[in-house]
C-alpha cells in the first residue's frame, strides 16, 4: 500500500470530502444533468462504437457498459498500484455512472430525455427485448441502488485507507 506524505494527505482528504458532498447532491437529484454527465454521454456514446462488433442487442447495450467498465477498470488499476484511496475516486464515479444510467433506465416507457442523434432509447429497446418493459422503474431503481452500495463503499474505504495509511508513531 501506498504511503501519502503529508500534504498530499491534505489534499486527498479534501478531494474525498468534495466527492461526498459532490456525490450527495447527484444522489439525491440524479436527474439534474451536471458536468460529470458530459463525460458519462461521451464515455456511453463511445461503448456503442467499442460493442457494435456482435450484432444490434450489445451494441445497445454496450453504450451503458462501457460507461460502467471505464471507471470500474481506473478503480481496479489504482487498486493493484497499491494506491488504496486512489482506488475509492473511480469507484465513486462508478457510483455516479449507476445514478446517471438508472434515470435513462427509468425512462424506457415515457422516453423523455432528449437523446444524442436521432437512434432509438437504448433502455426501451433492450427493456422490451428482454420483456421487461414495464419493469423500468424496478430495473432503475436496482441499477441507482447500487450507485448508492459503490458511493457509500467509496466514500467510507477513502476515510479508512487515509486513516490507516497513517505513518506509525515511534514509541
Amino acid at each position: 500500500m501506498l504511503h501519502y506524505p503529508p500534504g498530499e494527505r491534505r489534499w486527498r482528504t479534501a478531494l474525498t470530502v468534495v466527492l461526498a458532498v459532490y456525490g450527495w447532491l447527484c444522489l439525491v437529484s440524479p436527474g439534474t444533468y451536471r458536468w460529470i454527465d458530459s463525460l458519462d454521454l461521451a464515455i456511453h456514446e463511445t461503448g456503442h462504437l467499442v460493442f457494435a462488433f456482435d450484432g444490434e442487442i450489445l451494441a445497445v447495450l454496450g453504450g451503458t457498459l462501457f460507461q460502467l467498465i471505464v471507471p470500474a477498470v481506473f478503480a481496479v488499476a489504482l487498486w493493484r498500484r497499491g494506491d488504496r484511496h486512489g482506488a475509492t475516486v473511480p469507484l465513486w464515479w462508478l457510483g455516479q455512472s449507476c445514478w446517471n444510467v438508472s434515470v435513462y433506465v427509468r425512462d424506457a416507457r415515457a422516453q423523455e430525455l432528449p437523446l444524442v442523434g436521432s437512434g432509438e432509447h437504448d433502455w426501451a429497446f433492450l427493456l422490451d427485448h428482454a420483456g421487461w418493459l414495464e419493469r423500468d422503474q424496478t430495473v432503475g431503481g436496482a441499477v441507482y441502488l447500487t450507485g448508492v452500495v459503490f458511493y457509500a463503499i467509496a466514500i467510507v474505504a477513502g476515510w479508512i485507507f487515509l486513516r490507516s495509511d497513517q505513518a506509525p508513531t515511534e514509541a
